[in-house]
Formats: structure tokens, C-alpha cells, sequence
């Protein structure tokens, strides 16, 4: 077995088929393992929840009163400090359960030359070539960017430049009202940045009881988020280095430090020359598969945010197993 992207769905579905006692190849195209979950995503995003949630006092203030404070002035640094620490502890983690299940890895860029065959390029050597009967795609996805916005890593973002932030914006303003979009909403309005959230839907989170969704908005509403639902951005413009002006299609106008997209995901299948191999893929990447995760190449298996929804960690996990 081949195994394509070190996230979440490639690393389980790589340790049981070596439990099984079959020979398995890793290969990961980023510097460290772990995939989207452990370097931009799930990881990332609920170590800032805790190191944000300790750090501004928020469940004491119940007790102690709301201008309680663990730490006066929580700073970026604070939070990157956090986030290293817990990155480099689940790297290592994740190499001993490899390597004690005899998983070999290679880094490089992984693609198909046929059906059966992988090419890996790591910039450095010649190509390899793997031979494998069968081969599991599990490369994940990315933030997808409208095509008309320029990203400049500091005033416009997405969900993975946003935890290389150096500064922490005195307003912001998030572009999506999905799960990444209101995860990180909720994180910033607790420490006392004004958020605004837009979103072209006239309802958040379609696939959750609505008692519950309503409940949510309440809270968010009380901590000071502010919910533009039913408004689409029509363009984005830079006023200085420090702070953009979003025009929406009703004609208002949203002025903010910081501006994150989170407005969707993107798979990770435009650089494996799949049509190689005899597959194909729609038009946000994503992967066909049958109830076994097969493509339709047999032998070919998909899983994880590369096949969609629902793109969770615990959901590709599953799906790798």
C-alpha cells in the first residue's frame, strides 16, 4: 500500500494496514508530518481555543466578574508560543506510532505516473518511483480563495495564514459562516475583538438542530459578535498597511485590521495528475468513492477532506481505518 498525505485519514489508514501485516509507504510532500489537522487545522485551531480561553480568564469571569484577566494583555506571541509547543509534541507522537508499526515515509511531492505507479519529487534528487497494489489518496484539503482578493498574510488571510499572525488585530471581520469561520470568531470575541461575520446564507450551520444553532447565535450575539447573514462581499480593498474596506452587495460598507476567509475548502487533487491514473475530480477536487472509499479505480481508495464532507478529523480517521 501507498499511502498519499500524512493527515489524519493517511496516517490511520497507513498503521492498520501494517497491523494487517502488509508492506506500507508514506509519502508526505510537507517538511513535517501530520497534515492539515496537526499543522493549519483541528490541532492549530483548538490550541488557540484553550491557550485563548485560559488566558483571558473567560471561565472565571462568571465568578470573578467580566473584566477578569489571567493576563492583562494576551499577545500573538503568546499564542504562537502555545501553538509550537503542542505541534512539536504531536509530531512526535505521531513518528513513534509510525515507526512502531513499521510504516516507512518518504518526503516528497507524490503523483500518479499510471494506475499503479507513484512518482515522488522532493526538489533535491532524481524521482522515485513506487510500485503499489493498491493506493490511498488521503492529501487533504486547503482554504479555497475567491480568485478577485490579493492575500497579503497580515490583513487578509485565511484559516492557515491566520496562525502565523505576528499581531492581533484590533477588529476583524470574518468572510463565512461555516464551521472554521465561527470557530475562530468565537476565539477572537474572547479576547475582546470586535468581530463581524458575513455570510450569503440566511442561516448558520444547516446541518445542526436549529434549537441548538439558535442558542449558539444567542451567545455569540452576547459576547459581541456581529452576524451579517444574507450579504456577499463584492470586493476588498487595502485603505492602508493596517486596514481593509469590504463593500457588500447591499451597498455597506465593513471596515476592519483584519480580514479572514473562511468561505470553504479546496482538495488537495490539482497536482497528483489523477487523469493519469483514470480519475477524476469536481470542481472544489474532490474524489468519488464507493461505501469501501474506493474510487472508481478499484484498487485506488480515497478518504478524508479529499472525498468532502464532512471533513472532520475523527470522520477520516474512520474512513482511513
Amino acid at each position: 500500500l501507498v499511502v498519499i498525505g500524512s493527515g489524519p485519514a493517511g496516517q490511520r489508514g497507513a498503521i492498520q494496514a501494517a497491523k494487517l501485516g502488509h508492506s506500507v509507504m508514506l509519502v508526505e510532500n510537507f517538511t513535517r508530518i501530520g497534515g492539515a489537522c496537526l499543522h493549519t487545522g483541528t490541532i492549530p485551531s483548538k490550541t488557540l481555543r484553550e491557550a485563548v480561553m485560559y488566558l483571558s480568564g473567560w471561565r472565571q469571569r462568571g465568578f470573578y466578574g467580566r473584566s477578569y484577566r489571567v493576563k492583562e494583555r494576551v499577545t500573538a506571541a503568546d499564542l504562537m508560543q502555545r501553538l509550537e509547543i503542542t505541534v512539536r509534541h504531536e509530531i512526535e507522537v505521531l513518528q513513534h506510532k509510525l515507526h512502531r508499526n513499521f510504516v516507512d515515509t518518504i518526503h516528497g511531492h507524490g503523483s500518479f505516473e499510471s494506475p499503479h505507479r507513484i512518482r515522488v519529487d522532493n526538489g533535491d534528487d532524481d524521482p522515485q518511483f513506487i510500485e503499489a497494489e493498491q493506493i490511498l489518496i488521503a492529501t487533504g484539503s486547503r482554504p479555497a480563495r475567491p480568485p478577485d482578493v490579493t492575500f497579503d498574510s497580515v490583513n487578509v488571510v485565511d484559516s492557515d495564514h491566520i496562525l502565523q499572525m505576528r499581531e492581533l488585530p484590533r477588529n476583524m471581520v470574518v468572510i463565512g459562516a461555516g464551521v472554521i469561520g465561527l470557530e475562530y470568531a468565537s476565539i477572537f470575541s474572547a479576547l475582546d475583538i470586535d468581530v463581524t461575520v458575513i455570510d450569503g446564507r440566511t442561516e448558520l450551520l444547516g446541518f445542526l438542530d436549529r434549537e441548538i444553532v439558535d442558542e449558539f447565535v444567542h451567545h455569540l450575539r452576547d459576547c459581541g459578535v456581529s452576524l451579517q447573514l444574507g450579504e456577499t462581499v463584492e470586493s476588498l480593498e487595502y485603505i492602508d498597511e493596517q486596514r481593509v474596506i469590504l463593500k457588500l452587495a447591499s451597498g455597506r460598507q465593513v471596515r476592519a485590521n483584519m480580514a479572514l476567509f473562511a468561505a470553504g475548502r479546496q482538495s488537495n487533487t490539482d497536482t497528483l495528475d489523477i487523469d493519469k491514473a483514470g480519475l477524476s475530480a469536481d470542481e472544489r477536487g474532490r474524489l468519488i468513492v464507493n461505501e469501501n472509499y474506493q474510487t472508481e479505480i478499484p484498487h485506488i481508495y480515497a478518504a478524508g477532506d479529499v472525498i468532502g464532507f464532512p471533513a472532520l478529523a475523527s470522520t477520516s480517521m474512520e474512513q482511513g481505518r
